[in-house]
């Protein structure tokens, strides 16, 4: 008879078993073996089996104290400096530990992570409020967001024109804003600036100058 005869399965589990208990696999089949401790009661059973074979041996060895191995630690890493007389247990340790990588890594979070930048609001109103705007502006993007609230489209061959005044300034056009919603780039403002809305002939002002100013309101901190 051939002693060259493929294993049968179990004696290919008996043999993995076998090996696993003595620490001789591979990483790799270590791992896998593991995770059928976990999924395959049977093979369970035969480790447990030759756990229970090997267990005698153990009695040839002496039993050894774990070394101490704190005090190469802490020199390495804090230098030769005296240690403080009370000495946390190594569970201790391990929550100090945690505690500290905890705290570190959301430091990194914070430092790293961009902080938002403001965002500015106004609202522009006729003096006896029949048309109201509200405007966002979102210092990070430089963009201005407009949206009519209350308040009729403009008259007939007519435009709403929105302008914006800054400190001791004239005031610049920004652009038509006679849609119920209107987006537009804006990098130039800034907190403290004044948004005015004026009526304005179809197509904006015809001189650079609000023909009929209906309304302003200052941008501040949302």
């Amino acid at each position: 008879m051939s002693d060259d005869l493929p294993l049968s399965p179990e004696e290919g589990d008996d043999l993995l078993a076998a090996e696993y208990v003595l620490g001789t696999l591979p990483l790799p089949e270590r791992l896998e073996a593991e995770g059928r401790l976990r999924r395959d009661p049977a093979f369970a059973a035969r480790v447990r089996a030759w756990e229970a074979h090997f267990a005698p041996l153990n009695d040839d060895f002496a039993e050894e104290p774990a070394p101490d191995l704190m005090p190469a630690i802490e020199a390495r890493l804090f230098g030769k400096a005296e240690r403080a007389p009370a000495r946390l247990s190594p569970r201790r340790w391990f929550l100090a530990g945690l505690g500290v990588t905890a705290a570190a890594a959301l430091a990194g979070v914070y430092v790293l992570q961009p902080r938002p930048r403001p965002m500015l609001t106004a609202r522009i109103a006729t003096a006896d409020g029949a048309l109201i705007f509200d405007a966002r502006f979102d210092t990070a993007k430089g963009t201005l967001t407009v949206a009519r609230v209350t308040g009729p489209d403009p008259a007939a061959q007519h435009d709403y024109e929105l302008w914006y005044i800054a400190p001791g300034k004239a005031p610049t056009p920004m652009g038509l804003i006679s849609a119920a919603k209107g987006k537009m780039s804006a990098p130039e403002l800034a907190a403290g600036y004044t948004l005015a809305v004026s009526l304005e002939p179809a197509g904006g002002s015809p001189d650079g100058k609000p023909t009929q100013v209906l309304g302003a309101g200052v941008l501040t901190l949302a």
